[in-house]
């Protein structure tokens, strides 16, 4: 919007194994290796008055929002030490996906005139089988809604902030007719999240 002839490049880069310690027997240290995988990805965006805007190459972006939820710090991200990078991943995180992010899927969703039955296209970091669960679940969405979340997780495992790229190449891959609506969830340490409305 700002700079609406340019084009600008997004590079995710996640080396989430550098937070693997080998002398680590605990549950989450084995649950953070098994889960999550290295990976990069990249997106060219460009403005409304930029050439390949006309193309109709990919989805426009509608709206954003972020969201921090205070006092879960505890639950995802890093303990930092003389042994390196630790992942800390609490076992409340599919009951906040449940509580939260479904609440904040639908007020966001609902600024713009839609409800989760209205979306085409689900393009959700994976966060793990149990919070793909949990949102399906407290958002009342057919088992085939996160379909290219799951497949891309038992493919290349959570990429963390590479995988809704990943996703979003798959979905994108496939053609949504004009018109679709699409909506981009990540998580990230905080515990926060993203939402992106899509339009195709």
């Amino acid at each position: 919007a700002g700079r609406p002839g340019d084009a600008a490049v997004l590079l995710s880069t996640e080396l989430c194994s550098l937070t693997l310690q080998s002398t680590d027997s605990s549950m989450a240290n084995l649950v953070a290796g098994a889960l999550f995988g290295d990976g990069a990805a990249a997106l060219v965006a460009v403005g409304r008055d930029h050439p390949l805007h006309a193309t109709g190459a990919g989805p426009e972006v509608v709206a954003t929002r972020s969201r921090l939820y205070p006092g879960t710090e505890h639950l995802l991200g890093w303990d930092i030490g003389h042994w390196g990078m630790r992942m800390v991943l609490g076992r409340e995180l599919p009951d906040l996906a449940r509580l939260h992010v479904a609440e904040e899927v639908e007020s966001f969703l609902a600024a713009h005139d839609l409800k989760p039955a209205d979306v085409d296209a689900w393009i959700c970091h994976p966060g793990g089988p149990k919070i793909l669960d949990a949102l399906t679940d407290a958002l009342a969405l057919p088992e085939s809604a996160f379909a290219a979340s799951r497949r891309s997780l038992a493919a290349v495992g959570n990429l963390s902030s590479a995988s809704v790229l990943h996703i979003l190449e798959g979905v994108r891959s496939a053609g949504p007719p004009p018109g679709s609506i699409g909506l981009m969830l990540g998580f990230g340490p905080g515990f926060a999240s993203e939402l992106v409305l899509l339009r195709w």
